[in-house]
């Protein structure tokens, strides 16, 4: 081949595809403004679609072998998540990210408290429907409120297997260690409940109530610096939680709701009393459970 014509072959080429890369978009520009669009964006958007039910069936076919739970699903949080949680107790603390991180690393670090959930879990007679691993997901949230807002008195409504209990208290012990002792109130109406916080020391810090919530609520001695709704996640009951609570509580007290991502009553409630409202939804990584998240009014 003539040199001359080696060298155009090149150009001639990238030419004759950038020309047909031009035809091909004015070409979908083209259709996308006539009745056919709709057709011809099916195959894409069919794609798109089935990329996503593959990844939600894959992770729910492993869930399924691997997991024995049944409900009050745990998991790992994706990484964007993990950073969107530690800015969003920030704010509402009203200090460094950096010094939120550091509390969440605290927790995740806490390797006497993993051990404890794992030897508690093997033995407990509810084993069988708990999982070995420990993850936290929200709940290192939570422990972060506690540890940034030092609260002498936590209310807590569901306790289940008690993991958000031990995180409450484990907060709690580290505080008391810089000088700001609490406690926290958990209340639950299976008797049955908070196998994880019966065990010392975070049962030193732990006043599991057994009962129904409101009624325990009312029955409440001392003021209430954090409370949080993690019971009944229905509407009328939530709604039910914050009024009863509503006048327990100390000044600057923080609300939060286990339930933000099923219901506005939180949000409603902050309206209605003159506090500032945030949600936060958690994405659990490798998990088909879309999560649930933090509403919190301060």
């Amino acid at each position: 081949m003539h040199i001359l014509t080696k060298k155009l072959f090149p150009l001639t080429f990238a030419w004759t595809w950038y020309e047909a890369a031009v035809d091909a978009t004015q070409l979908r520009r083209a259709i996308a403004r006539t009745p056919l669009a709709p057709v011809a964006a099916f195959p894409k958007r069919l794609a798109r679609v089935a990329r996503h039910d593959a990844k939600v069936l894959r992770a729910s076919a492993r869930w399924l072998v691997t997991s024995r739970e049944h409900h009050n699903y745990t998991y790992e949080l994706t990484k964007l998540s993990r950073h969107h949680l530690t800015w969003f107790v920030s704010v509402v603390c009203d200090i460094p990210v950096k010094q939120v991180r550091g509390y969440v690393a605290e927790i995740e670090s806490d390797d006497v408290l993993r051990r404890h959930i794992e030897q508690a879990t093997a033995t407990a007679a509810r084993r069988g429907l708990a999982d070995k691993k420990v993850r936290y997901a929200r709940r290192v949230g939570w422990y972060a409120f506690v540890r940034a807002t030092r609260p002498g008195h936590i209310v807590e409504t569901g306790v289940d297997k008690g993991l958000g209990s031990v995180v409450l208290a484990s907060a709690l012990l580290r505080n008391a260690q810089e000088g700001h002792p609490g406690r926290v109130t958990s209340l639950d109406i299976n008797p049955e409940a908070g196998y994880l916080a019966r065990v010392a020391p975070w049962s030193e810090v732990v006043d599991l109530v057994i009962g129904d919530s409101i009624a325990s609520i009312g029955a409440l001695d001392r003021p209430v610096d954090l409370f949080l709704h993690d019971s009944d996640h229905s509407r009328a009951h939530e709604k039910r939680e914050f009024d009863a609570v509503e006048p327990k509580l100390a000044p600057g007290a923080i609300l939060l709701t286990d339930n933000v991502t099923s219901t506005n009553v939180l949000a409603e409630h902050a309206e209605r009393t003159g506090r500032r409202f945030l949600a936060y939804r958690e994405s659990p990584a490798n998990h088909w459970y879309p999560g649930d998240g933090i509403g919190v009014a301060w």
